[in-house]
């Protein structure tokens, strides 16, 4: 065994005998899963299925999976092809060092184990990892020689030091090889060619194919060395150029900035300057598709340069080529939500039917009336209908009709203001301005009035009934009797105050919904997707202010919707009732039952998520594949940290050469990356 990975393997020692129990028994789990050799016994890992083992599974990097094959030299200690569990087990601890990655490429050069690296041990390796084809290294440069002589060597810190820089002089060098005359530029394609070389993991194909339009910035059509020195320097610094630009977005009103706000923010957030105009040109050139600095870009136009893994989307006329049948699937989806909405909307009225109950009977009480009030607060109220209406059946009079008018309700509410948010989002930004949101969480509430003021009306009657039949005596009716009574006209009586409830009430809570999910809980930042919890949470939220806030209109709206009682008072209209009330009963009547109101709004529209998220995971669209997926964000999410530092092992590598290792790999099933070493006696690979 090498010695640097037996001190590697020693300095885990001690966790690995005691509190790592449960990384041996995972490490166990994971190699018996994927040995698919066996030799004499005993199973092992051959190159295959130790990619398999070790590669991570998220695919959020350019490199390919067959190039984690270059590890497999290293964690092969015995250099016959096969990894042992106990080879896998120095391999895992060595990942969980916090220099893996340099600590494995000091590894794979280090042939001979003696812990140091000689000036012919870096040379042979170099060499013998890349294609003989490559734009060809000088070893004998000054640069190598400041860093290793012929006689002396690197130890481990020496030698990461030299990886760090080796890719800046991998650049020189190509860049003076291809500028044979000394002009100080190089054709565009001979600039894509080093890049290709050297950097093709860090870049998305998109990126790697307008590398020559790189010449458009320098008059002569050439690529000069400073040009190619600020793009490796932007590439080497893609990390924080990423967070520069969120910065620079989320300061932006707009959503988008120029190379200016860009700079700007990059000199707020450091000490030192951290980029040069050049090199923030450079990021602008590639992510406006060359139209210059003067453009200002929004977040999602610097998606190709910053994810390696970017694919340019579907031509428009490809998505456009839908059959009948999709568009029927599509209608039909829409239907399908509608209904489970519908759903998710009864169950939610359900719940806080008695609630409001008790709210409809505090609002419609008048204090002014000679004698006693019936109610003297909302636990009263409870105890009464309980009492005197039959029990729990008496909270759920006029339910029927409520349940029946919840689902239009809902589709009309949601999806106008769905549409109106839609048409008014920057379609580039993805923002929405307050005026915006107000706009269309007001129109949605104008328009659900068509079903709501029949619905409320009818559902108020029939609430109001115990206390009638109670005082007059007279028979129970239903809802279809309130409705023949009514009439058509009847139906809208007091339309103008529910729309002075709804519109206003609309406003403010899908508005308050909407922030509450970006702002409060942080949804989109990251690719981040709020959980079930946290949208109930924000659901529930929104409706307390919307509630509250709107309950005038809605006191005002519940009277006059009443029958009146005998000794009470018969308003004219809606702003006659505003008037009315204020001077006879007080500005705190028209508060009544407002915190009713707020306790029925938070849990209503809570169990409606509840229930129509269930109802969407338990019983989908038949047709859903047929829907196109959400598109991912750049941003990788949570990721394993030995994975993370097994892949940034092989990044440091594949700086050397993109085709880093594989002129020494056998091609998979080849059993080793020992060219022509046979595999041991007696080993089958296991089904």
């Amino acid at each position: 065994m090498a010695p640097s990975l037996v001190e590697a393997a020693s300095a885990l020692g001690s966790k690995l005998r005691g509190a790592n129990e449960s990384e041996l028994t995972r490490w166990r789990r994971t190699f018996d899963k994927y040995a698919r050799r066996e030799v004499e016994g005993v199973r092992y890992l051959d190159e295959e299925s130790f990619i398999n083992a070790i590669a991570p599974d998220d695919n959020s990097s350019k490199i390919r999976r067959d190039q984690y094959g270059v590890l497999f030299r290293v964690a092969d200690l015995s250099k016959r092809g096969l990894v042992s569990f106990e080879d896998f087990t120095v391999f895992e601890s060595l990942l969980k060092r916090p220099d893996a990655d340099h600590k494995i490429a000091f590894t794979y050069f280090d042939v001979d184990g003696s812990g140091t690296i000689s000036f012919d041990e870096f040379k042979s390796t170099f060499s013998a990892n890349i294609a003989p084809d490559a734009i060809p290294f000088n070893f004998d440069s000054d640069w190598v020689k400041l860093y290793i002589g012929k006689t002396n060597t690197l130890g481990y810190v020496e030698f990461t030091q030299m990886m760090k820089g080796l890719q800046g002089e991998r650049l020189r060098q190509a860049f003076r090889f291809f500028d044979k005359s000394g002009t100080g530029y190089i054709s565009p394609q001979d600039f894509q060619r080093i890049i290709m070389e050297i950097a093709r993991h860090k870049l998305s194909d998109s990126v790697l194919e307008r590398l020559p339009t790189l010449c458009l910035l320098s008059p002569g059509q050439k690529v000069s060395y400073s040009e190619c020195v600020a793009f490796l320097n932007v590439l080497r610094e893609m990390d924080t150029v990423e967070r520069i630009i969120r910065d620079a977005v989320a300061k932006s009103k707009d959503g988008r900035i120029d190379v200016d706000d860009f700079l700007d923010t990059a000199s707020a957030e450091s000490r030192y300057t951290m980029f040069t105009p050049l090199e923030a040109n450079l990021v602008w050139h590639f992510a406006s598709r060359g139209t210059g600095g003067r453009s200002r870009l929004v977040l999602d136009d610097f998606r190709a340069l910053l994810d390696e893994k970017w694919m340019p989307p579907q031509a428009l006329e490809d998505q456009q080529q839908e059959s009948s049948m999709s568009t029927l699937h599509t209608i039909a989806s829409k239907v399908y939500g509608f209904f489970l909405g519908g759903i998710g909307g009864g169950a939610g009225a359900f719940v806080v039917y008695p609630i409001d109950m008790v709210k409809t009977r505090l609002q419609n009480q008048r204090s002014t009336v000679v004698g006693e009030v019936l109610y003297k607060n909302w636990l009263d109220c409870c105890k009464k209908i309980f009492r005197n209406e039959g029990g729990v059946a008496g909270f759920y009079k006029g339910l029927l009709p409520q349940l029946i008018g919840v689902a239009p309700e809902k589709a009309i509410k949601l999806t106008v203001n769905d549409l109106i948010r839609k048409k008014m989002t920057d379609p580039d930004t993805g923002r929405i301005s307050l005026t915006a949101e107000l706009i269309a969480g007001g129109t949605a509430g104008a328009m659900q009035v068509v079903v709501t003021n029949p619905l409320e009306i009818t559902k108020i009657r029939l609430q109001m009934q115990g206390e009638m039949l109670k005082e007059t005596g007279a028979v129970s009716r239903g809802a279809i009797h309130v409705v023949r009574q009514l009439g058509l006209v009847g139906l809208y009586k007091g339309a103008s105050v529910c729309l002075m409830r709804d519109l206003p009430f609309s406003m403010i809570y899908f508005t308050s919904y909407a922030h509450l999910r970006k702002d409060f809980f942080g949804e989109g930042k990251n690719g981040y997707q709020l959980t079930n919890f946290q949208t109930l949470l924000a659901a529930g939220a929104g409706g307390i202010p919307a509630a509250y806030l709107t309950t005038p209109a809605d006191v005002v709206k519940t009277r006059l919707q009443t029958e009146a009682k005998a000794g009470y008072t018969h308003y004219k209209g809606v702003f006659n009732a505003f008037s009315v009330i204020t001077k006879e009963e007080g500005v705190k009547a028209l508060f009544k039952g407002g915190v009713p109101r707020m306790i029925r709004s938070s849990p209503q529209f809570a169990v409606t998520l509840v229930v129509y998220e269930w109802l969407k995971v338990h019983f989908p669209y038949p047709y859903g594949d047929n829907i196109p997926p959400p598109r991912p964000s750049f941003l990788s999410g949570p990721e394993d940290l030995t994975r993370v530092r097994a892949r940034n092992a092989l990044k440091i590598l594949l700086d050397c050469h993109e085709d880093f290792g594989r002129t020494t790999l056998r091609p998979q099933g080849g059993g080793g990356w020992l060219a022509g070493k046979p595999l041991p006696k007696g080993s089958q690979v296991l089904a």
